[in-house]
């Protein structure tokens, strides 16, 4: 078996392209051998700053091969009439490049065509793989391109080199201005380069060995976490490690030196959320942690080059760090000598939304709506929440919030504790943009929690009047996020709330806005909207599509019952007789439907009843009904989905034994009105309609 290594050098990249060029590498080698029929083991994409690199193992020496009939024009034009061929049979042969004599007439469904046996396949890997390359690397995706030569190569960066070895052969193609060849380029600084590989095999240890080159991330990731930890022992501490920024830093060096640095402790008398923002956005460094807990004055951060002057670097880095934290000092004591008061005044000149008003008529909305959530989930908190909602922007016009945009929210809440605010009021003020993505934590205050709903709700509310809904990808205004987050609270508090008049709620806030939708109509798109993120979250979580389809027919406003409708419904669907039951009962669902709008109440008149089958089904009925009120009452819906074993077998004699659609009005209605009574009562749990069996 062969082994193939591509390596694409490049001007640094940053570190944010990485991962997806991995994958991107990885699925599209993959794909593209898969369809050229070129065996291979295992596609792996690894990536530094500086290169992209594929290695592909176990691959075959050629395509497979395999014999195939290739159809070409009709006989009676292809050959004449003594059978011999015609320009049209012989320009058929020629194309096919065989003799005419392997040519044969096929007899078809359609007439007799002249016919070739031939084998195709059996291409040398080397070229295949070169084409691979032609195709695959124009066809990368990037946030942003950049163009050089001209307008001739388009490319995430500069591309500088091309290497490409199948075992010890070159292989050849072109790209961006360049040949492939067998010479790779180390670290800028230790190992420079050209250096040449000789094989494929040995690729990476000539990267890490003449060319100080990391090759790998989790390697690269790795060696900075354990020397770290060892450095951080040394100090008497632990590092404060974030997985996100830990990748970020990895992406950014080809060579990392862990290095230890330190501060000044009065720095320690800063906010450790300022500290820590001041280390890990704009150095991309780590914090040290003592063992009580508090901040250390160390640092940890990753040089890209083994110095021989490491303490030089060590204190340029303290000195750039050292400027910050100064900054971050001066706008701390001018905050701690500001009060919410002067904020508040500041916030009427910050427009929110153009047509939506000011972060002071937001926070104003806000107040009311955070408290109208609280008396319909926790009524001890409608004060504080009132005062949270009114105080929530206030920390955006802070000194230290228009530097460090990352911590609003967070010095809210912490001048909110200077300040002399209550508890619940400072954790909501500090969780309010909680969560802050699909793998960010919800709010672990109900104070939070709160907050954080109405500050969604406000958005989605105005954002949906004024129809700047998302469409695609695009999505300026995080609304997916937020409506996402809503559910995410919703369910895992286990709040009883009912989301449309809560949406409600959030549109009567806003006054005087010249709206581009109707409220009633933009209510009816935000619920579509919610409809579409519930199901999309389930459905990452393993629910069936139709499952979720059946069980949010009814309807969606109490996000935490609706969870509870679908955790039934897919459960009792692994049942062995769900497909019987969900059969019969869509079948009923069905009829019910074709109806359309003639008006059914449920009322079955006994006296018209005249087969033993429609008056055991009404029997049925009557018994299960308080049965079932019961069991809703309790939303145990396992048990009323249960109580659909009692139904099934009534309903299927009811089939069997009625003519439904009689042609006496009265006997017709009367039998519709009974089937309704009870699609209308197994309708509360799920529309079996909607399921397919």
């Amino acid at each position: 078996m062969n082994h193939f290594i591509l390596e694409v050098g490049v001007e640094e990249m940053p570190a944010r392209f990485l991962d997806s060029l991995n994958r991107e590498l990885e699925e599209k080698f993959a794909d593209f051998l898969g369809e050229a029929g070129l065996d291979f083991g295992r596609v792996c994409a690894a990536s530094t700053p500086r290169r992209l690199a594929v290695d592909i193992t176990g691959l075959a020496g050629t395509q497979r091969t395999e014999e195939v009939v290739v159809s070409g024009p009709p006989a009676r034009i292809a050959l004449d009439a003594e059978g011999r061929p015609t320009k049209a049979g012989l320009g058929f042969a020629r194309s096919q490049d065989v003799d005419f004599s392997q040519v044969y007439v096929e007899e078809t469904d359609k007439g007799a065509y002249l016919a070739v046996r031939k084998t195709v396949g059996g291409r040398a890997a080397a070229d295949i793989l070169a084409e691979a390359c032609v195709r695959i690397l124009p066809s990368l995706s990037f946030p942003k391109k950049m163009q050089w030569m001209g307008r001739e190569c388009t490319f995430g960066r500069p591309v500088r080199w091309l290497l490409a070895l199948l075992d010890d052969a070159v292989v050849p193609f072109s790209f961006a201005g360049l040949d492939s060849s067998r010479e790779t380029r180390g670290h800028r600084v230790m190992g420079p380069g050209p250096l040449t590989v000789p094989h494929a095999d040995v690729y990476e240890s000539v990267l890490s060995g003449q060319g100080h080159v990391t090759l790998r991330a989790g390697d690269r990731k790795e060696a900075i976490r354990a020397g770290g930890d060892r450095l951080a022992h040394e100090a008497g501490g632990t590092v404060i490690w974030s997985e996100a920024l830990l990748d970020q830093v990895a992406g950014l060096v080809e060579s990392p030196q862990p290095i230890l640095g330190g501060f000044h402790e009065k720095f320690l008398e800063l906010p450790e959320e300022v500290l820590l923002t001041s280390m890990e956005t704009h150095q991309k460094s780590f914090g040290l942690r003592g063992g009580n807990g508090k901040l250390l004055p160390y640092f940890l951060t990753a040089a890209n080059i083994e110095s021989r002057q490491p303490e030089l670097v060590r204190r340029g880095w303290e000195r750039v760090l050292r400027a910050r934290l100064e900054d971050a000092r001066f706008f701390w004591e001018a905050d701690c000598a500001a009060t919410f008061d002067g904020w508040l005044e500041k916030l009427d000149r910050v427009i929110f939304i153009g047509p939506l008003g000011t972060m002071g008529d937001k926070t104003r909305r806000l107040e009311k709506l955070a408290a109208f959530i609280a008396a319909e989930t926790a009524p001890e908190l409608k004060a504080d929440m009132a005062r949270a909602g009114r105080l929530s922007k206030a920390d955006l016009v802070s000194e230290m919030v228009y530097e460090f945009d990352d911590l609003q929210g967070k010095m809210g809440g912490i001048y909110a504790r200077r300040q002399g605010e209550s508890r619940a009021v400072a954790d909501a003020l500090y969780e309010q943009y909680l969560p802050a993505g699909q793998d960010s934590p919800v709010p672990a205050t109900m104070g939070g929690a709160i907050l954080s709903l109405a500050d969604k709700l406000d958005n989605l509310a105005g954002c949906f009047g004024l129809e700047m809904i998302p469409t695609g990808a695009a999505d300026p205004y995080a609304l997916r996020r937020n409506a996402l987050g809503v559910c995410r609270i919703v369910l895992e508090f286990g709040l009883k709330l009912d989301l449309r008049a809560l949406l409600r709620q959030a549109q009567a806030g806003y006054t005087g806005v010249d709206w581009k939708l109707v409220p009633a109509e933009a209510l009816d798109r935000l619920m579509d909207f919610f409809g579409q993120r519930l199901k999309a979250f389930w459905s990452a979580q393993g629910v069936e599509t139709l499952v979720l389809d059946a069980a949010m027919a009814p309807g969606f406003d109490d996000i935490s019952d609706t969870r509870q409708r679908v955790q039934a419904l897919a459960e009792f669907s692994r049942a062995e007789d769900f497909e019987a039951l969900a059969l019969t009962l869509k079948r009923a669902s069905n009829i019910i439907r074709k109806q359309g709008d003639q008006p059914l109440t449920g009322k079955v008149d006994a006296s018209l009843l005249e087969n033993a089958a429609e008056r055991l089904l009404l029997e049925t009925v009557e018994k299960v009904e308080p049965l079932w009120a019961g069991l809703a009452a309790g939303r145990d819906y396992p048990a009323m989905l249960g109580q659909l074993r009692v139904l099934r077998p009534v309903v299927d004699g009811f089939f069997d034994g009625v003519m439904v659609m009689a042609e006496d009005e009265a006997l017709r209605a009367n039998r519709l009105n009974l089937l309704f009574r009870v699609t209308d009562m197994v309708g509360r749990v799920a529309d079996f309609g909607r399921l397919q069996v």
